[in-house]
């Protein structure tokens, strides 16, 4: 526990709701582009449409702005019932649903808790000595293997103290049958990943799988100017790893490249991935990251493509006056949303997908931290159609991170807070 910080209130089942009015907007389809992977084992569709600072305890967050608001209303869409699954939590990053009905979810200063289907919270005994937590770096990416039925593993990105300093690592894990301990069992899978060491800004770092059974990492730039543009760091991009040996996955675009760090990455050129969602039915991959004063951005994942993210300053200065995606870098990729001017801090991203959500049914819903709730957009194609608000979610329960549907079919959102003042919470349709 950090000096100075109470501790966490007793965690607890509580039900909660909230219903506020929201607004949508439809927006013209762009044009778009169609890129395949080099490997025919890959198909993903990309397309083109149209700051965060730090704040304190390590939360990135500046300006504010709400979504346009067109003035439509969401009729439509289905009432939702929001309940609080877990509280009294500190800054939980991400949560996973196993087959049985488990919840498993970290916490960013550490510590790794389930939730078991009768509603007893039990934290795991799980080796995190080694952890390096400080400002918006820790125990972040969570995911649980296409097989963990099987196999019993999990995944996380996690920062790591070294003997020569810190660096961020994909970590895979095994968990006991009776949900009391987890093991790790690749140590790292994936190492080497920079971290910023001085304060932690800007340490990525989701983890999801794409539909090919390839692991997903979306990093963060660590707030050093060279590195989203350089090939030759794992820190600001998207990389696409095989999970069984920590190698590159099979069909990645650079899988010819001497440098086996490059053969890792899938895309380049981010400044901060936080969220990573495949679209049911597609297969097509989004990533959700944060801008500067502007431009927080969703993107659609193109093999080998530069989002043309480099504040790269002269002298070596992290220059963040710089576009998030520079017109001047030949290729860049635009993004399918952005925030515009000032921001409003995304971060975790997933597709609603099932008839019980109605309305939301293929709805991508993004985690909002500055303004409190969270964005449902809606792609086609790649291409944006239509964005609002989710009216329940709205400045009710603070900074939402990471939104996860797990496999009962319900929607489960964590939140970011801080100061024990965070909780999981289960989402679900009403009628």
């Amino acid at each position: 526990m950090p000096p100075g910080k109470d501790p966490p209130a007793p965690r607890h089942s509580q039900a909660r709701g909230g219903t506020l009015q929201g607004g949508r907007q439809t927006l013209a389809a762009g044009p778009c582009t169609r890129a395949v992977l080099l490997a025919a084992v890959l198909l993903l569709t990309g397309c083109s449409t149209g700051g965060t600072g730090d704040l304190p305890g390590g939360q990135e967050d500046e300006g504010a702005t709400d979504v346009p608001d067109a003035g439509a209303t969401t009729a439509g869409l289905p009432a939702l019932e929001v309940e609080t699954v877990l509280d009294g939590l500190d800054h939980p990053w991400d949560v996973a649903v196993a087959p049985d009905g488990t919840l498993l979810l970290d916490e960013r200063g550490g510590g790794l808790t389930a939730v078991l289907p009768d509603g007893t919270a039990r934290e795991l005994d799980a080796d995190l000595s080694d952890l390096f937590a400080d400002g918006e770096t820790g125990l972040m990416g969570l995911v649980l293997s296409p097989a963990f039925a099987d196999d019993r593993r999990f995944y996380t990105c996690q920062g790591v103290e070294e003997d020569g300093g810190a660096e961020i690592q994909v970590v895979a894990w095994t968990v006991d049958e009776e949900w009391t301990a987890a093991t790790r069992v690749a140590d790292p899978l994936v190492g080497d990943i920079p971290v910023n060491e001085s304060s932690g800004r800007h340490g990525g770092c989701r983890v999801r799988f794409d539909p090919t059974g390839a692991l997903l990492v979306g990093t963060g730039d660590n707030a050093v100017g060279s590195n989203p543009q350089d090939l030759g760091t794992l820190a600001g991009k998207v990389l696409r790893v095989d999970p069984a040996t920590g190698g590159p996955a099979p069909g990645n675009p650079f899988a010819g490249d001497a440098d086996p760090v490059t053969r890792l990455v899938l895309s380049y050129g981010h400044r901060n991935v936080q969220g990573i969602a495949v679209q049911p039915g597609t297969g097509a991959v989004y990533t959700a990251e944060q801008g500067s004063d502007r431009d927080d951005e969703v993107n659609l994942s193109v093999p080998g493509g530069n989002y043309g993210w480099d504040p790269d300053g002269a002298g070596g200065r992290y220059d963040e006056s710089v576009p998030m995606t520079d017109p001047a870098i030949p290729g860049a990729i635009a993004a399918v949303w952005s925030s515009g001017v000032p921001t409003i801090a995304t971060s975790g991203a997933e597709f609603l997908s099932g008839p019980q959500w109605g309305g939301y049914d293929g709805v991508l819903l993004v985690g909002v931290q500055k303004d409190t709730g969270v964005l449902a957009l809606r792609v086609d194609d790649g291409r944006l159609v239509e964005q609002f608000r989710v009216p329940e979610l709205e400045d009710t329960y603070g900074r939402v991170r990471t939104p996860v549907l797990g496999s009962d079919g319900a929607l489960y959102l964590t939140t970011d807070n801080g100061e024990g003042d965070d909780r999981v919470l289960r989402v679900t349709p009403i009628g």
